[in-house]
């Protein structure tokens, strides 16, 4: 974790472009490097078979893409969707995978100074999926590494997911 202050130091002055969005009361934010896109939710088909950590498969432009529900992968209570959710198209592994969340908030500038080490845990969510907490303001943004959360067997189940699919 040293490490990571050091390089914090070292760029001073730089900024991390952030998408910040939220589950329940907490905020989020990932790399702006890991959002192909968002967009609203739509109806999610359930496949047998499927993986326990997917909730089912979207359509989105003759793509079938996996989709992972972020509140029940944090190991919240689960809620009726709204207006404001929405899924954040991201690639983990090679394959690309929309995550749901409560709603997208904005694109963040953070300074990299203002990011500092994540605590062991936060709100309930592990620290393996968290690069850091960012402050803006009177803001806590937690920073959020898409690509770790789901585990390196799961991807190998993400990789193998057409087997499953309907042809």
């Amino acid at each position: 974790m040293a490490e990571a202050t050091e390089q914090r130091q070292q760029l001073s002055g730089e900024a991390i472009k952030v998408v910040s969005f939220r589950l329940g009361s907490e905020e989020y934010g990932v790399d702006i490097g890991q959002v192909q896109e968002i967009i609203r939710l739509v109806a999610i088909t359930h496949v047998p078979r499927a993986p326990r950590f997917m909730e089912g498969v979207i359509n989105l432009r003759g793509q079938l893409i996996p989709i992972i529900d972020l509140r029940t992968r944090f190991g919240m209570q689960r809620t009726d969707s709204t207006k404001q959710t929405r899924i954040v198209v991201t690639e983990i592994g090679t394959k690309k995978v929309g995550i749901v969340v409560d709603s997208v908030s904005e694109v963040l500038d953070i300074p990299v100074e203002n990011v500092e080490d994540a605590p062991e845990m936060i709100a309930g969510v592990g620290t393996e999926y968290i690069q850091g907490v960012g402050k803006m303001n009177d803001r806590l943004i937690i920073m959020l590494d898409l690509t770790m959360v789901i585990s390196e067997s799961e991807k190998s189940q993400l990789a193998g997911i057409d087997a499953v699919l309907p042809s």
